[in-house]
């Protein structure tokens, strides 16, 4: 095989807005939500919390509130360990991904061919990964694959993002910031209003108040909007997280990164153009042009 070229941070981030694309249906996906309806979690945010901690086990709230890193404590605790009462995480694991395969064929007609032409070449990406520090990666990673070829391609797409997003938060936590002050220096950077981001991801007012407040102080916003030290801040962050995110990708020659590129492309351009995924959205994936 011939050995990979250059930085590949911006191969990590091309390659993210589509894994993130096509793993991004579990949130929006009606049939994800009827998926989970079926073994007990008939309510979103039950849904949530369970499908995407399942990989973990029947874990409590500090281990996804350190994982998922941008929930307030006191929403996780609305919903777990409850969760665990209401299904398994095996069924929880199994219903995620019938949901999830259910709506990429729906949206996406040459997704199948998609997910057999990627198997080898994303596999190969993910034994690369190195799991230290990568909790949830390590999680995703260890599951046996579904037999649905579709099924399995969202699995491998969820396992790198995983790897990426446990990345992201090594980035946020090595540069001083919190879930939520994260969240405030991103919705300055943006100019978007903060009432979704504190709806969906359980921050008061006051708690958004407070973080803002110690950000001013550190000199990163003013006045509702990023200071040149802010604006450096969360640059720092994204190529930092690009460039963790880029190491499992020296699995491929470039050759082959294109071959990925140009197979996941399709499908997730479908499914960004179907109405499934809001824009804008919480977790910060934009549309694909």
């Amino acid at each position: 095989m011939p050995a990979p070229t250059g930085d590949r941070s911006k191969l990590a981030r091309e390659l993210w807005l589509r894994v993130e694309t096509l793993h991004a249906v579990t949130y929006f996906g009606p049939e994800t939500q009827a998926a989970a309806a079926d073994v007990g979690l008939d309510r979103f945010w039950v849904s949530y919390f369970a499908l995407r901690a399942a990989p973990l086990g029947p874990v409590g709230p500090g281990p996804v509130e350190a994982t998922f890193a941008n929930f307030a404590p006191a929403f996780v605790r609305r919903w777990v360990p409850a969760c665990w009462d209401l299904t398994t995480c095996d069924a929880a694991r199994s219903a995620r991904a019938r949901g999830a395969a259910s709506t990429l064929r729906a949206a996406a007609t040459g997704i199948e061919a998609a997910a057999i032409a990627t198997a080898d070449h994303l596999d190969r990406a993910i034994a690369a990964a190195d799991p230290m520090a990568r909790p949830l990666f390590a999680a995703n990673r260890d599951l046996a694959l579904p037999d649905d070829p579709v099924a399995a391609l969202w699995q491998r797409c969820t396992t790198l993002r995983e790897h990426r997003g446990d990345g992201h938060v090594a980035a946020l936590a090595a540069a001083g910031l919190t879930g939520l002050e994260a969240h405030v220096l991103i919705a300055a950077e943006r100019g978007t209003d903060p009432g979704d981001l504190q709806r969906t991801r359980g921050w008061t007012a006051a708690d958004w108040d407070a973080a803002t407040g110690s950000l001013a102080e550190r000199g990163l916003v003013e006045a509702g909007s990023l200071t040149s030290a802010g604006r450096a801040v969360r640059a720092d962050v994204e190529a930092t997280t690009d460039r963790l995110a880029s190491t499992p990708l020296a699995a491929w020659s470039d050759d082959e990164a294109a071959d990925v590129l140009a197979a996941l492309d399709p499908a997730a351009r479908a499914v960004s153009a179907a109405s499934i995924i809001r824009y804008p959205n919480p977790i910060g994936l934009p549309p694909l042009a």
